[in-house]
């Protein structure tokens, strides 16, 4: 073969790792729909819950938003009623938000606003949508403290709850996109974005125009509420333009390998220098953080409903995610690249050991349609949970457990409709999912991604080709390597040797002539300390 020498691209398919990653689930999980008349659909949205109810506010009444920037993010699109649930009785309420304050209507009726619950208290910081009092599209400086208890009471009674919110303004908290959680005392608004003006997908120069800003940050802080005066003390915000640039991802609550509280920020787009979504993670405690390039998540990278799941007595964390949005997806076995990031069904976890190693497992089960991106998790609270709200999966009594609840996030017709989006081709999902976590018994396999543990990272691109392909891997260190080919039965067809190559990424470019009739080919990189293979389809 001649291999040559090339700068990096994109594209790949299909590992098969040689790592020993066990294969047995710790658990299986079950999902079944349940229907409340009349809920209706909703996505990027918060929420609250006390009793058993939710309180739910905010978010969009469509699906994906549309390109054109006089229908993106429109004002028909936003959620301004509270809406109660109670999923065990069935039950709906609503109320509109027309009575309270114009600047708190605005605020919580944006979509992907960050907001953390603290026993009685839902805070709501930011968020994006439409600001009449400016006249445009913005990101709002807000947080607003509501009442969860006695708003749920509110609107089911159908009195008051002016008195129930209050608002103070700060510009730190000027962020949508990020996610609001907390370790120990400390809250951490991790990641996100300022964006002011008209989403356009030609860019801020164009039309209208906008402005967006990454923060790049971890950016803490301490709370204190009396129930009337809201104190903030800011602390030094984390700051990392490559790392930390992430946006409409999921960060969820984990018990570190030191029994510690912590959080993981899982993928997220866009990379810093690539239209793509990361595929590494950042491990973040109250020491600092940390990027962990040794591991990759292929499945759900935009933000979609997750739960995290901790056995003290293996010290093993699993983080479980629920369909949404992906560059990657499973078709029959092989890993299938899609640039253009398409909705996905995958179920999928994360698995982090007692040294810190981490996995990915597909689940046997997938979501029942293209569905997920921007749905929430609602935690059952009456079962054993850390402080940080992780589930104590040792301590469940029952074999199987009602765990929580989906609701909502956009539900599509298609894989890739972005591009062809008039608005039609999804909505927002009404549809509430219970989530079983059955102990014991295991249902299926949860199939290793061997992409994720793989320091190779080989990928060969495109995939299918007829002939033209071009092949990359990494190399934690210096090695030799040999690149070999073979078909179906095993046979080699040929094979090329590196004798010392150089710690980093490589690239190498292959045109294939002798093999005039298609078909299924296998190409294997093997160096001193690791093989991957990569499945190759020839098209005629």
């Amino acid at each position: 073969m001649n291999f040559k020498k090339l700068k990096l691209s994109s594209i790949s398919l299909f590992i098969f790792g040689s790592l020993s990653f066990g294969q047995n689930s710790p658990f299986s999980i079950a999902v079944e729909p349940i229907n409340i008349p009349n809920l209706g659909g909703l996505q990027s949205f918060a929420f609250g819950q006390h009793n058993g109810k939710w309180l739910i506010l905010g978010g969009r009444l469509d699906g994906l938003h549309q390109r054109q920037p006089f229908a993106a993010f429109d004002v028909a699109g936003h959620n301004t009623q509270l809406i109660v649930v109670d999923p065990v009785t069935k039950q709906r309420w609503t109320a509109s938000i027309s009575s309270l304050p114009t600047a708190i209507q605005e605020q919580i009726k944006s979509t992907n606003a960050q907001f953390f619950q603290e026993e009685n208290y839902l805070y709501i910081l930011g968020g994006y949508g439409y600001s009449g009092t400016l006249n445009d599209h913005t990101t709002f400086p807000n947080l607003t403290a509501i009442d969860v208890p006695s708003t749920i009471n509110a609107v089911i009674n159908g009195t008051s709850f002016i008195s129930n919110f209050r608002q103070i303004t700060d510009t730190k908290f000027q962020v949508t996109g990020g996610r609001l959680e907390k370790i120990y005392n400390t809250h951490y608004l991790v990641g996100g974005q300022k964006f002011i003006g008209r989403y356009n997908p030609m860019g801020p120069t164009h039309g209208p125009g906008f402005t967006q800003e990454y923060t790049n940050q971890i950016r803490k802080f301490t709370l204190s509420d009396n129930g009337t005066a809201i104190t903030i003390n800011h602390f030094a915000a984390i700051t990392d333009t490559v790392e930390l640039h992430r946006r409409d991802y999921n960060v969820t609550p984990q018990i570190m390998p030191n029994g510690e509280e912590g959080l993981t920020a899982f993928s997220g787009v866009f990379q810093k220098n690539a239209n793509l979504p990361f595929l590494n993670c950042v491990n973040i405690d109250s020491s600092g953080y940390n990027a962990n390039n040794s591991f990759s998540q292929y499945y759900n990278h935009y933000h979609c409903a997750n739960f995290p799941i901790y056995s003290s007595y293996y010290n093993e964390m699993n983080t479980v995610f629920f369909g949404g949005i992906a560059q990657y997806y499973d078709n029959a076995g092989t890993l299938v690249q899609d640039n253009n990031v398409p909705f996905v069904k995958t179920i999928a976890r994360v698995s982090r050991d007692a040294n810190g190693i981490m996995a990915e497992y597909k689940l046997p089960i997938e979501m029942p349609s293209l569905l997920g991106a921007g749905s929430e998790f609602i935690p059952n609270l009456n079962i054993p949970r850390y402080h940080n709200g992780v589930i104590k999966i040792d301590s469940l009594s029952q074999d199987s457990t009602l765990v929580g609840y989906i609701y909502g996030g956009i539900s599509s017709t298609g894989a890739n409709i972005f591009f062809t989006n008039t608005g039609t081709q999804s909505s927002a999902s009404s549809q509430i999912f219970e989530v079983y976590l059955i102990k014991g018994q295991t249902y299926g396999v949860h199939e290793l991604n061997s992409h994720s543990v793989s320091n190779l990272k080989l990928k060969v691109f495109p995939n299918p080709n007829k002939g033209d392909f071009k092949v990359t891997f990494n190399l934690k260190k210096r090695s030799s390597v040999k690149l070999k080919l073979t078909d179906l039965n095993g046979k080699i067809i040929e094979i090329n040797n590196f004798k010392s190559l150089e710690k980093g990424e490589h690239t190498l470019e292959k045109r294939i002539e002798e093999i005039a009739n298609g078909g299924i080919y296998f190409l294997t990189i093997e160096t001193d300390y690791e093989i991957a293979t990569q499945k190759l389809i020839l098209k005629k």
